[in-house]
């Protein structure tokens, strides 16, 4: 009989990401309601030291596949391993993050299942001995309580929503073999190009600056970086912004970007079409400073500036260099 949590935990260059905290003590809240054990699934080469982490925050059991094949992650490879770990103990529910990579791994590993997938979640929660999983809908229109009929119950969260908390567990080490077919892999890292700017990724980053169309240009960004670094936070953009190629793809906020939720939003010129209402709206505050009154982004801000933001994004940092100094 399916029983436990088991998550899909997430490292990158032998650190693990924040979304593996969360995961893990979302894990262990649920767990603790039925005395059920926690486990994590742990994959890539020279990563055995941080089992002890994961157990900091929750987790009971580490299965750890060290192994070169894992690394950097190739979906074939780390699917494959997945799948042959959760088929073999049986948790009642899967938990991944709905990061870049967990979107990619969750879909593949749910197919191998052949078990439903809730993904992007905002709250999961048992209800009368189920788990239901709650995500955005229809661009964060509403939201769905979603059941999965089958087994393991699977679903992915949303980075940022769910708070990491450290609740000490075993964290026991258990091998296992994370040797896969070469055959089987049809893909392969040709590159890997970082990121070397130091910048907390969005999906991560608790104070976020962003700009849209308002911004007039790519040198305009400059205030928001200024503002930015004095907040610890990190720039994005409007799909606008970066198909005008004023910042990369990568800093993009919304529905076809990048999905995030930090404590502070600051959106600078950004009409608020709803998809990128749909990318950042779960953020705790909201900011927005825009010259048009009747910009939908006001609709969501907590609060909102009709002004100039090129007047009032340079006194506003300046007033938050006096705050932080």
């Amino acid at each position: 009989m399916a029983k436990g949590v088991m998550i899909v935990a997430e490292q990158r260059d032998g650190a693990l990401r924040k979304i593996s905290l969360e995961l893990a003590s979302t894990a262990r809240k649920l767990a603790d309601q039925t005395g059920d054990e926690v486990s994590a699934i742990l994959l890539g080469s020279g990563i055995e030291g941080l089992a002890a982490e994961l157990g900091k925050y929750g987790v009971d059991k580490v299965f750890v596949g060290d192994n070169a094949a894992m690394e950097p992650y190739i979906t074939e490879a780390h699917a494959a391993v997945v799948a042959k770990v959760v088929k073999e103990n049986d948790p009642a529910i899967l938990l991944l993050g709905a990061s870049v990579q967990g979107k990619d791994l969750s879909a593949r590993v749910a197919a191998k299942l052949a078990t439903g997938l809730a993904t992007d979640c905002t709250d999961v929660k048992l209800d009368g001995g189920k788990f239901v999983a709650i995500r955005p809908m229809y661009a964060g229109k509403c939201f769905g309580e979603i059941v999965t009929s089958a087994t393991p119950a699977m679903a992915s969260l949303r980075p940022n929503v769910f708070p990491a908390a450290e609740n000490a567990k075993a964290g026991t080490v258990v091998k296992v073999d994370a040797a896969v077919d070469a055959a089987s892999i049809k893909s392969k890292i040709l590159e890997v190009q970082k990121d070397t700017s130091g910048k907390v990724d969005l999906t991560e980053a608790n104070v976020i600056v962003s700009g849209g169309r308002g911004m007039k240009g790519p040198e305009g960004f400059g205030i928001l970086e200024e503002l930015a670094a004095v907040l610890k936070g990190t720039v994005g953009a409007s799909r606008a912004a970066v198909d005008a190629g004023w910042k990369l793809q990568k800093d993009q906020v919304g529905q076809t970007g990048k999905v995030v939720s930090p404590n502070l939003y600051i959106a600078c010129g950004i009409s608020g079409a709803i998809q990128h209402l749909a990318g950042m709206s779960s953020s705790k505050c909201i900011v927005a400073i825009n010259k048009d009154a009747e910009a939908p982004i006001f609709t969501k801000a907590d609060y909102g500036v009709v002004d100039d933001l090129f007047k009032v994004v340079p006194e506003l940092t300046a007033v938050c260099k006096k705050l932080v100094a």
